[in-house]
């Protein structure tokens, strides 16, 4: 199993205005998370791409850019990129740019985003949400497929008549994963397309997705896709200490903080220290604990999903450098080794 960490590149809001604060900093900071993450043997670093003043990322591709210079085996992916609101042609080009300065470790996670500001901010509208991001996610394909790109259009993209679209990347072809929150629809799209579905569980008890994944295998098959060629990605929330208290300690300010603020906006109760320690428990969605602790949650998600690939939000809210870097370290250093043995020997 490929194990790896998304990060928004999330920074403090500044309480007077409102605004983004310490925004230079958190980049620096992220690029050293980055280069950490290679060092120590992860597989895949992943950025998301927000418009908004708690997160500072609002170009994966850039973020991905700097880090592919720093960088030696580490693979590089959106996490997601907001294809709805972004135009297909400029998102192929930027990754396959950053498939070239990586030497082809570039990897495009589309998604619909779970947020709605950069709909208005690049003028599209949110009542077309769905056909948009199915009319975008076709292009995306046909560019990875066509070199020189004919292209009817569709009244949210003007059509394209035989034009080269370059650079090509050096991978061929460039990975396009799905990313999907749960939704029976997404699931069937990513199976019937045969592209792999990069799973985002941040609430509930996750082996009760598990019918989800089961459904975009037999989809996919069913489709004429050889679902062992599609690899399945779970992203979830989580944070690492040496002992189990204290990465709770750590984790639960700056999770309920970002939590609480987002729910504010989307009408959900506030977080209790109660409900963060159940979601922490073996059956619950956050993984955050000791290096063992998690380990043994992974595997038991993996006996449920046989999944290829866990990514993990390790800052849901701002928290200490050092200690962020440390979680990276017991990730690459003694989770993933223990993972990726218990899991190979169970396919």
């Amino acid at each position: 199993m490929e194990i790896g960490i998304y990060s928004f590149a999330e920074t403090p809001i500044d309480p007077e205005t409102g605004g983004q604060a310490e925004a230079p900093q958190r980049i620096r900071h992220l690029l050293e998370e980055m280069e950490l993450a290679d060092r120590v043997g992860l597989d895949v670093f992943g950025i998301g791409e927000h418009h908004r003043p708690d997160y500072a990322a609002s170009s994966p591709a850039v973020v991905l850019a700097a880090a592919a210079t720093r960088t030696r085996r580490i693979r590089l992916t959106s996490a997601v990129s907001v294809l709805s609101s972004d135009d297909p042609v400029r998102v192929f080009q930027d990754f396959a740019l950053l498939d070239l300065i990586s030497q082809g470790r570039a990897e495009i996670m589309a998604g619909r985003g779970s947020f709605t500001e950069s709909f208005p901010l690049f003028g599209q509208d949110l009542a077309d949400y769905d056909e948009i991001f199915r009319d975008k996610l076709e292009l995306l394909l046909k560019l990875r497929e066509e070199e020189r790109v004919d292209w009817p259009g569709t009244r949210h993209r003007p059509a394209i008549d035989g034009r080269g679209v370059y650079p090509r990347p050096l991978q061929n072809p460039i990975p396009i994963w799905l990313a999907v929150g749960g939704t029976p629809a997404s699931v069937a799209r990513a199976a019937t397309l045969g592209l792999p579905m990069a799973l985002a569980i941040i609430g509930g008890i996750p082996v009760r997705f598990a019918p989800l994944v089961d459904g975009y295998r037999t989809l996919a098959a069913r489709a004429g896709h050889d679902p062992a060629k599609l690899p399945v990605g779970i992203n979830v929330h989580g944070f690492l200490a040496d002992d189990p208290d204290e990465a709770r300690e750590l984790a639960f300010p700056a999770f309920a903080s970002t939590m609480d603020r987002i729910g504010r906006e989307r009408g959900w109760p506030p977080t209790t220290r109660r409900r963060f320690e159940a979601e922490c428990d073996p059956d619950g969605p956050l993984f955050v604990g000791s290096p063992s602790e998690v380990t043994e949650k992974i595997l038991r998600l993996h006996r449920a999903f046989r999944h290829d690939r866990m990514l993990f939000q390790f800052t849901v809210g701002p928290l200490p450098h050092e200690k962020v870097l440390h979680a990276i370290r017991l990730l690459g250093e003694e989770v993933a080794p223990a993972v990726r043995e218990a899991s190979a020997l169970v396919g």
